[in-house]
């Protein structure tokens, strides 16, 4: 799970300061606030982390792949600047291949928790690494610096001591391999330093484990193609959410919805389109012998079955939300961007409920930015309702906004009630200034008419 994030000069974010992330993390806030950016970071970092080049140091994306496309280097740095730092902290999930045995220490270093900062000169055609550095709190701390053309140093402590290294290997070595990785001299520079991969290892698993989905997602179809393959998420734009499905569950065909309470993919489902009033039926069935599948629902128990693509577009909109959020596996992260749109505001707050179960029930992380007041009060409600399982310590919800022209963070100051102390002049607008304006408007037009004008 992520721990902390912290970025200087990257888009429209001089400096976030520290950011903690908890297992709901949401960023509120006025189109092009910044919200957005912050996810984006780690979105480059996971696209980085994917790619097959190791030269590569960020892989900014292009216009046909990726989950982000953000330019040149040069266009994410903040202004005119050329330096940008990005830092992640995280915790992992027990893995043995992570105890890392360090040379004339006793035992293995366990890692996990680890810490890591980059730091990137970012122009138009020259983009390379100044510095990058690992750390397990006071256990193990790795760092790699640039000392002039193309060639680093590497600086190891363990237990605030360096480990033993051959006095004729040369200080000084070459390159680093994308924003996070050790090239093969670092790796010949300290005895038995195979503990340097592993910390690459850790960082590419995490985000491995990180899964997006975005905010414009397909629009439904009549049939859906799925000839066996087993897709590791529902796709950026939910493309993959009936494969996902298909894949989730142990029969092809299933009719109507269980009441009982069920682990099965296509049983949570169903019951959270009856639970978000969006449907009182759903079936994905075969057609024929053929690789295609047809979803149908019934609106209410005495409407004809339809297939999704006549339901109108929300059902279709929010499935793979509910896909993505009980298919990835237990200790997975996912980013959602606008997971409310095309909903109705009640069931913009019950997406708040799917997410804090998959939380508590799954162990799933949920770092998402959203507009939706409604989201926000059925968290807040939550929170403050006696018994309930998710605590203010569970969220760390933010608000967004442009200051002098970059991006300003404010955690806003939940208490153990649901309360928010600090709340944002117009955070969702100026709904009480809308309606003194609709009253004195309305009152000034029966005075008109009372005069006959």
């Amino acid at each position: 799970m992520f721990k902390q994030i912290s970025m200087t000069n990257f888009k429209s974010w001089r400096e976030t300061g520290p950011v903690r992330m908890a297992p709901l993390t949401a960023f509120f806030g006025a189109n092009s606030s910044g919200k957005s950016s912050l996810l984006q970071m780690l979105l480059l970092l996971k696209q980085t982390a994917e790619s097959n080049d190791r030269n590569l140091v960020l892989n900014t994306g292009s216009i046909q792949t990726g989950y982000v496309n953000l330019g040149t280097g040069h266009e994410i740095t903040y202004g005119d600047t050329t330096e940008m730092s990005l830092s992640v902290a995280w915790t992992l999930n027990s893995n043995p291949d992570l105890a890392i045995p360090i040379p004339d220490e006793p035992g293995n270093i366990i890692i996990d928790r680890l810490s890591f900062e980059t730091r990137i000169h970012a122009e138009a055609k020259n983009v390379y690494v100044k510095s990058l550095k690992y750390r397990q709190e006071k256990n193990l701390s790795v760092a790699m610096d640039r000392k002039g053309n193309n060639r680093y140093t590497v600086r190891v402590y363990v237990n605030d001591k360096e480990p033993r290294r051959p006095r004729h290997r040369p200080r000084v070595l070459m390159r680093a391999e994308k924003c996070y990785g050790f090239s093969d001299e670092a790796l010949l520079y300290y005895q038995d330093a195979s503990y340097l991969r592993s910390l690459e290892y850790a960082f590419e698993q995490h985000f491995q484990n990180l899964h997006y989905l975005g905010p414009l997602r397909e629009y439904p179809q009549r049939a859906y193609p799925w000839g066996g393959e087993r897709p590791t998420n529902v796709g950026l734009k939910g493309e993959k959410a009936i494969s996902a499905l298909l894949t989730g569950k142990s029969d092809k065909v299933y009719n109507g919805i269980r009441k009982r309470k069920s682990n099965r993919l296509d049983t949570k489902i169903a019951q959270w389109l009856v639970d978000l009033n969006l449907a009182s039926s759903f079936r994905v069935e075969q057609i024929a012998d053929s690789t295609l599948y047809q979803v149908w629902l019934k609106r209410t128990e005495e409407s004809p079955e339809v297939l999704i693509t006549d339901m109108g577009i929300g059902v279709s909109q929010v499935l793979p939300v509910l896909v993505l959020c009980y298919y990835v596996p237990e200790g997975s992260t996912i980013i959602l961007e606008q997971p409310e749109l095309h909903l109705h505001p009640s069931v913009q707050a019950g997406l708040a409920d799917v997410f804090i179960d998959v939380i508590k029930n799954r162990n799933v992380q949920i770092l998402l930015e959203s507009h939706s007041e409604h989201l926000l009060r059925r968290l807040q409600r939550r929170i403050a309702e006696p018994g309930n399982a998710f605590l203010s310590d569970d969220a760390a919800i933010y608000f967004c906004e442009i200051c002098d022209g970059e991006s300003k963070l404010t955690p806003l100051q939940l208490n153990v009630f649901g309360e928010i102390h600090n709340w944002p002049e117009d955070f969702f607008g100026d709904l009480l200034g809308e309606m003194v304006a609709a009253f004195d408007a309305g009152l000034e037009r029966k005075q008109l008419q009372a005069n006959g004008s």
